[in-house]
This record gives C-alpha cells, structure tokens and sequence, in this order.
C-alpha cells in the first residue's frame, strides 16, 4: 500500500512536470498535445497558443483538485457544517469531531491535488522567462493566470497545514524543509501582486478566468489571514481593508457587484454573475461536473450521499430573514414513497420536514442542494457554477479590516449595509433605516455578518482559525430548540427534542490542533518536511 501511495506523494510530484491537458470548460476551446514540448521542463514557448496549452494544464489541476469536496475537507470544522454520523464519511467526520488522525485521506488528496497545480503553473512560469511574444498582452495575462494560480493553490494550503514547502522551480529538491509561514505569506503575496500587474482590468462574466481586481481581492483575503492567528500581524488589517477598498471603488470596471437577489446565485442559470470575484467553471456534459454540490446534501432517506449537512445549533441561531430563506430547505417535496425528493413541488405528494428524517436530522443546505426545480440533487455532479470568492466577501472583508485596523468611514459602514439589506430582501443600494448599521463595533458585526453570509460555503472553519474562536464557536454546539422525531418500532413518530450534536468534539479545541498534519507518506519521502 504504500509503495501504491507513495506514487501519489509530493517526490513524484517533483519529478514530472505538470503539462495535463484536457480541455476546460471556461476556455471554450480544444488545445492539442505535443508530448514533444510539452513534457519538456524548460523551453522558451515558441507561440501563444504552447503558452495557453501551458494554462490550460495549470488550470485543469487545480479545477481537479477543488471541483470536490476533497481539497474542502478542513472546513467540516466550522460550525456551519456536519456530516453523517457513521456511513463512508469518516474523513469528514474526523475533521467535524477535531479527531483529525494522520492517515485521512481527505487531507492526503488535498496535498497531492493542490500541489500537482502548483507544479504545473511553475512549469509555465519557468518557461515564459525566456518567452517573448509580439502578442505581449495575451502573453501577460495568462503568465498573470499562471501566478494567480499558483497563489490561490499556496493560499489554500497554508489554510489548511501550519507550515509548507516552497516550490517554485520544477528543478527537483529531495532536501526540501519547511518555510515558516510568514515565508509562504510573502510568497503568496508576490504571487498575488505579479497576478494583478499582468491581468486584465475585467474578464468574463463570473471571472472564470481573474481579472487584476479577482488578485485584490485574493490579496484582501491572504492578509486578514495574516492578521490572524497563528502570525497576528494585526498591521496586515490595514492592508486587508485598502486592498478591498481598491476593489469597491472599481468594482464596474472590474464587473463585480452583488446580485440583486440573492436566491440566484445558487441556481444553475444564475451562478454565473457578477458577484462571482473568482468562480470554478464546470461542465457536466464535457466530463467536467461540479461535485461539490448536488446530492451530497441529501439524507440517506432521499437518495443522498448524506456528506454536507448543516449544523442544527448553527441553523437555530441565524436569523429570521430572507438569506436564511435561501441558505437552507428546511422542507423536502417527496414522492408517495417518501423516498425521493421531486424537482416540481406541485408534484409532491407530501412534504417532509427535516426533523422527521428517519437516518439523520440535520437542516439541508440549498446552497449545497440547489433550488428543487433545478433537480441537481438527483446526480453525484452537475454544471453548476461554484464561487471560489463572491463580491459579499470582498464588502466583509473591507468593513471588517476597517474596524480592526481603526479606519472606519462611511463607506465601511455602506459595505456591510448594503450585504444586510440584501439579507432582509432589501434593494442592496438603497439605504434603509430598519436594517442599517452606524454606529457598534463594525469589526465584530462584520465577523458575524460573514458567518451568516458565507454559511455552508466552505469558508467558516478559516474565520474560526484566524480570529483563535474554535473553542468559543465548537464548545457549546448542541441544539437548545429544535424538536426531533423518534420513530418507534411500528414506525409512529414521537416528537423528541434534539438536544446532541450529530457529531459530538472528541478532540482538542485548543491551536494546537488548528492545523491538519502533514501526510505521512509525504514526510517519509521527503524528511526534512518533519520540521524541527
């Protein structure tokens, strides 16, 4: 097994040069291989379309790496998100329970996927050194895709793991330690910062493919996680919140503004938008399905995969409006069976609430689900759109940055307003005094805001981390007011209250286990990743 394994470990990634190429759905063309080049380490490209089939490899590892929950693992430890109790999902539930053992498979595919892209984008990066093409703007963009690549993979990564590995050269290093992540900070900032020199201003609709603002605010976000725990340098808040404002003040010329109506971003007709600061393109059709979304969100009583439930006690706590509306199927249209959810719900023949599911009663989340009438429930994959980061977060984050580095203005406050309105069904840009906010703490409204918002998203376990509230958010979890079923042996439903989580903490909430180990096979091929 673990010869088996080790061909899957970081020292085959630095022996092969990341060149795949399978054509991507967001490129909207076909690209032909030449083994010849492009298996080749480092050669000048010779033309503009070597250096896009160059992309395009990059691309298509780090969108195998994300289009599953696989590389979202670690965020099964936010307080937003649960698993099944028992079945396949033990990786999962390892990271729900904060029981996260060294072998977890999860953690090993998130390793070997983000760093295949990596690989890849170093191989264009080291090859357009020595490129010049008369077609120097398409040369700059995509060199510029490549770097946002590359920084989006390390950015992710170091969410996940406490300290890594600097790569950028495809020369192969078996003696390879351990940068300190304020190292792997800066790099991901230089790669950010070269991304936003060579892109374009604007993109496409959604930004499949990122614009200079989509580095921003990529940026935006790298430093509030630097401002955070484990580094606290609280001075990148102020960085955090200029990055951000940079983004808002050119948010047409970039294409970015919130949906007017925030139940569209979840449908399949609607998830490319303009929130879309940065999304992953998918095409079921080509082969090329998101499988992040769909049934995974179901009960076993459906048909589901039963992977990505909400947590009950988070779901009581949010508030009462129209963004929980959207965030969460609290009622499921069935068949006369009662064993299959139904696209048209005129054409169920009862409905079924989720504090009657006879396996598991957690809350669905529609985000993850879709709307009914998009049937995306039914399948393991689909064609839905799915945002890497969506223009409510870069808002967040500006009101947030701005409160924590003492910087707070009127257009800080209007930021997280304009999110509040559209929570409550509100037109985002029309002041309203029943839900606007001048005056509190806007740090810690905006922290909460992004709870809400961003709310089975993947992104709330990153939130926890950086602001050192896993103990806070985790220690008490259980629900207080929800009303369960218990079915007896004749099957009569006995209304029970549900008072555990389904995945009761077996682990330390404490920082020292903030972070997922570095996979064994990995340290055994590559020691001087053991660290001190």
């Amino acid at each position: 097994m673990n010869r088996i394994n080790n061909y899957k470990s970081l020292k085959l990634l630095l022996l092969l040069p990341a060149m795949a190429v399978l054509s991507l759905a967001f490129y909207g063309c076909d690209l032909d291989e030449d083994p010849a080049r492009s298996q080749l380490a480092v050669l000048p490209y010779e033309n503009l379309a070597e250096l896009e089939l160059g992309v395009t490899g990059a691309y298509d590892r780090m969108w195998a790496a994300l289009r599953m929950t696989t590389a979202w693992a670690s965020a099964w430890g936010g307080d937003d998100l649960t698993t099944h109790r028992a079945s396949n999902k033990a990786d999962f539930r390892e990271y729900d329970k904060r029981s996260v053992t060294t072998g977890n498979a999860r953690t090993q595919g998130t390793w070997n996927g983000l760093f295949s892209a990596i690989r890849a984008a170093n191989t264009v990066l080291e090859n357009a050194a020595e490129t010049n093409l008369p077609e120097q703007a398409e040369q700059d963009r995509l060199v510029g895709e490549a770097f946002f690549i590359r920084a989006y993979c390390y950015h992710h990564l170091i969410r996940v793991f406490e300290e890594l590995p600097i790569i950028t050269s495809t020369t192969p290093d078996f003696e390879i330690t351990l940068a300190t992540r304020e190292e792997v900070f800066s790099q991901i900032e230089s790669d950010y910062q070269s991304a936003e020199s060579m892109l374009p201003v604007s993109s496409n609709l959604g930004a499949t493919r990122p614009n200079s603002g989509s580095a921003k605010a990529f940026l935006a976000r790298l430093y509030m996680d630097w401002a955070g725990y484990p580094t606290n340098d609280t001075g990148k808040y102020t960085e955090a919140a200029s990055m951000a404002k940079q983004v808002i003040d050119n948010a047409s010329s970039h294409g970015f503004a919130l949906v007017p109506d925030m139940a569209t971003l979840y449908t399949l007709a609607g998830a490319a938008n303009t929130e879309g600061v940065y999304t992953l393109s998918h095409c079921q059709p080509c082969g090329r399905g998101n499988r992040k979304t769909g049934k995974l969100g179901l009960p076993g009583d459906l048909g589901g995969w039963q992977e990505s439930f909400a947590e009950i006690r988070f779901f009581e706590d949010m508030p009462e409006n129209y963004r929980k509306e959207v965030t969460y199927h609290t009622d499921v249209p069935v068949n006369a069976a009662g064993n299959r959810a139904v696209a048209n719900p005129a054409d169920a023949a009862s409905i079924l609430s989720w504090t009657e599911f006879k396996d598991q009663q957690n809350p669905i989340f529609a985000k993850i689900t879709g709307p009914w009438e998009d049937d995306i429930f039914n399948g393991f994959q689909n064609s839905r759109a799915d945002y890497i980061m969506r223009y409510a977060e870069v808002l967040l984050i500006y009101a947030e940055a701005s409160g924590r580095s003492s910087s707070v203005t009127d257009d800080a406050w209007e930021a997280l307003n304009m999110v509040r309105r559209r929570s409550e069904g509100l037109p985002v840009g029309q002041a309203d005094a029943s839900v606007d906010l001048t005056s509190g703490d806007i740090a810690e409204l905006a922290y909460t805001e992004k709870k809400w918002e961003l709310a089975g998203e993947y992104q709330r376990w990153y939130d926890l981390v950086r602001m050192q509230r896993v103990d806070e958010a985790l220690s008490d979890r259980n629900p207080r007011v929800s009303i369960g079923t218990v079915f007896d042996a004749d099957g009569n439903a006995v209304p029970t209250p549900l008072t555990e989580a389904s995945n009761p903490i077996t682990g330390s909430l404490g920082t020292d286990n903030y972070f997922a180990p570095i996979p064994p096979d990995e340290l055994e091929q590559l020691p001087g990743l053991m660290g001190n």
